[in-house]
């Protein structure tokens, strides 16, 4: 049976984007995306909202990654090797390899492919990410605390759910960044 995982950068004050979604200040340096690279190559299927998607399907190609560091070239064939599954009402078409598209949060059906699955599985998303916290589905979670503070924008955690957790790993990096690893005991 796979965990599911929700993993993020997020700003210190809790914060995916700024106010103008944008998230530069949460691009990783080398030490960090070595750290990302890891914590992927041990997920077997990806679960995203359609912006997260969106965002995340630059790794299918390879145009841009001829001059990137190694450690970034690692990272899309990591990528590419996961299954991923694409949660929208709207997106016509998927744009890129072992992906399917799931018109709504089936919280059972998600359940049944933890139960199913021979490796972990991530969550990545404010929206998508929030419906499996509020119906139980996390298992743990995976923050980057970037030493930044942004004042507002899109929220890391759920609004009015409450989350019991465990610290689990921790670990501080050169660049000021903060890992932090907790286990779900309950969510109410």
């Amino acid at each position: 049976m796979g965990k599911l995982i929700y993993a993020a950068n997020t700003s210190l004050d809790g914060y995916l984007e700024d106010e103008t979604g944008s998230f530069d200040w949460s691009v990783p340096d080398d030490e960090v995306h070595a750290f990302w690279n890891e914590h992927e190559r041990h997920i077997g299927t990806s679960l995203y909202g359609r912006r997260m998607y969106e965002t995340m399907r630059v790794w299918e190609s390879d145009d841009w990654l001829a001059t990137e560091p190694a450690v970034v070239r690692e990272y899309a064939g990591i990528w590419r090797d996961a299954d991923k599954v694409v949660y929208s009402s709207t997106l016509e078409e998927v744009s890129t390899a072992r992906t399917r598209i799931e018109r709504q949060f089936d919280p059972e059906a998600v359940r049944q492919l933890k139960e199913t699955s021979n490796s972990d599985l991530s969550i990545g998303g404010a929206a998508i990410g929030a419906e499996a916290f509020r119906h139980g589905l996390v298992d743990e979670c995976v923050l980057l605390l970037c030493p930044v503070t942004v004042g507002g924008g899109k929220p890391a955690l759920p609004r009015g759910v409450r989350l019991d957790l465990e610290l689990l790993d921790h670990r501080r990096f050169r660049n000021g960044v903060v890992y932090v690893r907790h286990a779900i005991r309950s969510a109410t």
